[in-house]
């Protein structure tokens, strides 16, 4: 694979990491605005769900930034 392929499915992989954690945040945001109250024994888990796909996001997008040139 050449090096310009290599960037290209790291920034694929990046915005699909992106997405997810985007959609859990998204998620978790709704939890609290309309059903905090109904549902918060599902808030630790959500969180925790959040936190891992922006770590995971976050890892990804450095991966990528150390293969981009400044």
């Amino acid at each position: 694979m050449s090096a310009s392929a290599d960037v290209q499915a790291l920034q694929k992989d990046v915005r699909k990491k992106k997405r997810i954690a985007s959609e859990l945040a998204s998620e978790l945001h709704d939890l609290v605005e309309d059903r905090l109250l109904i549902d918060y024994a599902e808030l630790p888990q959500l969180a925790s769900r959040t936190h891992d796909a922006c770590v995971t996001w976050a890892e990804a997008q450095a991966k990528l930034d150390a293969c981009i040139p400044d």
